[in-house]
């Protein structure tokens, strides 16, 4: 049985649980005074909307140059995936797989993850509540990590500013990454994953 068949709201901000008043239209926790909902409103249209304009940015956020390092007056600009042939080029070959993982791998797996989740809830997809939410729990935990290369970039550009010696700077496919990643974590905030056991009663899990 599900909270909200037994008359029972979570608040989003303390977790309180709270006795449904079927009298009112809207509700307050009765711990913080925060408004609790059965779920959360226009979830799916919101993560949606958020997940589109991600995927969108994704494309100059890989095609565009993310940093330039200048040596001597000169350089170039890399994109992601050319900044890790260099690296490869060069024998790091740890470096550019924990590049290539944390800033290609993770962010398509985001964009995939969370629109397979968005259609299974919509269109009612043969996918068991346990598979969804394992791979709602995993988006979540591997969010951060699409930070990396932009954690990177900034302590370069600090550190990194010597004038014509060598310098680093940032560039737009920089700015595209990072609105991505943003983009994308405040996607799986706003998926209420209470959605994913409204459309599943006959699913073997809950035998």
């Amino acid at each position: 049985m599900r909270a909200i068949d037994a008359g029972i709201l979570v608040c989003n901000e303390c977790h309180e649980l709270n006795r449904q008043d079927a009298e009112s239209d809207s509700q307050t926790c009765t711990r913080c005074g925060a408004i609790v909902h059965a779920r959360r409103p226009n979830s799916i249209i919101r993560t949606w909307a958020l997940l589109i304009t991600a995927s969108i940015l994704y494309i100059p956020a890989n095609l565009l140059p993310i940093m330039t390092i200048s040596t001597l007056g000169q350089g170039s600009g890399d994109t992601i995936m050319s900044g890790v042939i260099t690296l490869l080029k060069h024998g790091m070959v740890p470096i550019a797989a924990v590049v290539f993982i944390a800033s290609i791998l993770v962010p398509t797996f985001k964009l995939v993850g969370i629109g397979l989740l968005l259609y299974s809830v919509q269109r009612r997809q043969p996918l068991s509540a346990r598979q969804r939410i394992l791979m709602y729990r995993f988006i979540e935990f591997i969010g951060r990590w699409s930070m990396l290369d932009i954690f990177v970039i900034a302590i370069l550009v600090a550190v990194v500013n010597f004038g014509r010696i060598a310098s680093v700077e940032a560039n737009l496919g920089a700015v595209a990454f990072a609105t991505v990643v943003i983009l994308t974590m405040l996607a799986a905030l706003t998926f209420d994953p209470r959605l994913i056991w409204d459309n599943t009663e006959s699913d073997d899990d809950h035998e």
